[in-house]
């Protein structure tokens, strides 16, 4: 099993950056892709971007395309995710997520074909 940590969430004014980061550890890691999601209270998790582990390739949300920045380290295991100019709508706890799957861009969207989540890290962007 693979345990996933999110850091680097806080409490931000619109305008300002974040960088996110996610450590994957346990078991000899051989994800397919790592994904970032968010979520509401009350709202669904939604997607945010994605990475390819092994090609690099990404896949974003239109809300974050030119503003959020997914990248990897293979070596080290992380996924970071550097959010510029956020929006108080971007308000959210963050989840990064492992998939197995080895599957098209639109199935990087979707939370069911995640199987490990981290436990979340809070980003707030006041107005």
């Amino acid at each position: 099993q693979v345990q996933l940590v999110e850091s680097g969430g806080g409490l931000v004014q619109a305008g300002d950056s974040l960088r996110l980061s996610c450590a994957a550890s346990g078991r000899t890691f051989a994800g397919y892709a790592m994904g970032w999601f968010r979520q509401v209270p009350g709202k669904e998790r939604e997607f945010v971007a994605a990475i390819r582990w092994s090609a690099g390739s990404t896949v974003y949300a239109d809300s974050a395309k030119g503003r959020f920045t997914i990248s990897r380290d293979n070596a080290k295991n992380t996924v970071d995710l550097q959010m510029n100019s956020l929006k108080p709508e971007d308000t959210a706890i963050y989840y990064c997520a492992v998939t197995y799957s080895a599957v098209h861009n639109m199935g990087l969207m979707w939370k069911n074909n995640y199987k490990s989540w981290g436990q979340g890290t809070q980003v707030t962007v006041s107005s």
